[in-house]
């Protein structure tokens, strides 16, 4: 086989990896943290992996490079301006990289960080077929630039204007039928607006992608790359340094996180060393019965980026609560995003913990009717809209305080001990979530929405909606956002 691409989508992460092949040699591109997957995949198809590609410091995952690399003997690559604790190749701009018998050319494109590269792909006749590009371009955006700012350095103002020049000098020029395989679809945090898709051809992200729009300024580029910017979850930090600075054996982590505890041992571990409780069922079994102050954070959701926006300590030891079969999926998902002090979980769940005599807890979860019949009476409580921003815009419960769960670390001084609570998002994920987090800190007059907004569409609530015939104003959504940040 002359040359094979294969894209590796993990849709819980929005990431993207790549395998790509050519006469028994490899190239993996931003792998994730695990790495038996890879190496299967190799030892089946018969390949030696020749190289890693990084197209930059992943901020929202941890790169599985490291292991990856002393597993296989690959070269792990990086373009220029990437410094690490670990050995690398630091390509140049414009040097080639030969493969079996097709080849990458390092193209350098800083911007949404300084070391950012994207790998041109030529077939074995030297043509351009593709452009593994990071989170330089996405299909419908590109990469946010305010996650590699430097106090006293650099603004994302400087790095906007690196993107505008990295785009249409290394970028654009390539040919419209060159294929686009971008690290990250709609999801990711590390974008504005991504599209569904995963991959595309560069002539149609040309035409329908706002900041490669040909009569674009520099200054109209920063302005518009660098509006409605939210604050990046903060993780995202946290994963740049250890992609930097290199991390511990995922083998290690998985075998001390995949340990099976008794009630008495998972007892013991909470109170000898301070582990957070985690609890990853879904949102209904959570309320029906829990561990007390126990923290839902459900594995069917955006399981990894909510454990890396509401946990502040990277390093916190954490015992958890499973779905039945699925422990190590839970330790695989969270050493993904860094969170490697994983110290075990409940063995039997929950029903073990109610069987050894020891205390539950429940989560009152009502419909939407529910929560308009006591409406109708005197209701003495107030509704907490745990959507973004944009969301509550669009439209909200009137009189209902939008309480972003991305931001409940830095807004608790909002809520009152002796209030009660209503608490709905979109689906009943994220309302869950914040219950579960204001039990823990002893705010126990929540309720929670179950199924979110379709379950209130359903009742006879009264909704205050946006009216405007087109988008959104981008300073009402500026001053939505300030609000709650």
């Amino acid at each position: 086989m002359i040359m094979k691409v294969e894209q590796i989508y993990t849709g819980c992460l929005a990431e993207a990896a790549y395998l790509i092949q050519s006469e028994g040699e490899a190239v993996i591109i931003d792998p994730l943290r695990e790495t038996q997957p890879y190496l299967e995949k190799l030892q089946q198809e018969g390949l030696k992996l020749k190289y890693i590609f990084e197209t930059h410091f992943h901020a929202d995952f941890v790169s599985g490079h490291v292991d990856l690399a002393q597993k296989t003997g690959a070269t792990i690559v990086y373009g220029p301006n990437a410094e690490t604790s670990y050995a690398i190749h630091q390509a140049k701009d414009g040097e080639i990289i030969r493969v079996g018998k097709i080849s990458f050319k390092v193209l350098h494109t800083p911007g949404h960080t300084m070391e950012s590269t994207t790998y041109l792909l030529r077939d074995e006749a030297g043509k351009d077929h593709a452009i593994f590009t990071g989170d330089t371009l996405f299909l419908g955006d590109v990469g946010r630039p305010d996650l590699a700012i430097k106090q006293g350095e650099l603004t994302r103002e400087d790095l906007a204007g690196f993107l505008f020049d990295s785009l249409r000098m290394k970028i654009i020029p390539l040919a419209d039928e060159v294929i686009v395989y971008p690290a990250h679809g709609a999801g990711s945090a590390c974008g504005k607006n991504l599209s569904t898709e995963t991959w595309g051809y560069l002539g149609e992200q040309k035409k329908t992608n706002y900041a490669l729009r040909a009569d674009m300024t520099r200054k109209e580029f920063v302005a518009e790359v660098t509006a409605g910017l939210t604050p990046p979850p903060q993780y995202f930090a946290k994963n740049a340094m250890l992609n930097k600075s290199g991390y511990s054996s995922f083998d290690e982590v998985l075998g001390t996180g995949n340990t099976s505890l008794s009630p008495e041992q998972f007892e013991a571990m909470v109170e000898d060393h301070d582990a957070l409780m985690l609890d990853t069922r879904s949102a209904q079994e959570f309320a029906a019965g829990h561990v007390p102050n126990s923290i839902f954070i459900g594995i069917d959701g955006s399981f990894a980026p909510w454990v890396g926006a509401l946990i502040t300590d990277i390093k916190q030891p954490i015992v958890v609560i499973a779905p039945e079969g699925r422990e190590e999926e839970v330790v695989t998902r969270l050493a993904r995003v860094g969170y490697d002090n994983t110290l075990g979980y409940l063995g039997g769940g929950v029903a073990a913990w109610k069987n050894s005599g020891r205390e539950i807890d429940t989560v009152e979860s009502i419909t939407g009717t529910e929560l308009a019949d006591r409406m109708q009476g005197n209701f003495d409580a107030t509704i907490l809209d745990a959507r973004k921003p944009t969301e509550y815009i669009t439209q909200h419960i009137l009189d209902a305080l939008n309480f972003p769960l991305d931001y409940i670390n830095s807004n608790m001084d909002r809520i009152q001990r002796d209030e009660t609570y209503y608490i709905h998002c979109r689906t009943g994920y994220r309302s869950m979530v914040m219950a579960s987090i204001l039990k823990a800190r002893g705010y126990h007059q929540v309720v929670d929405i179950k199924n979110g907004w379709e379950s209130i569409e359903a009742a006879p609530i009264t909704v205050s909606e946006y009216t405007c015939p087109t988008t959104i104003p981008q300073e009402v959504i500026d001053d939505a956002v300030a609000s709650v940040v």
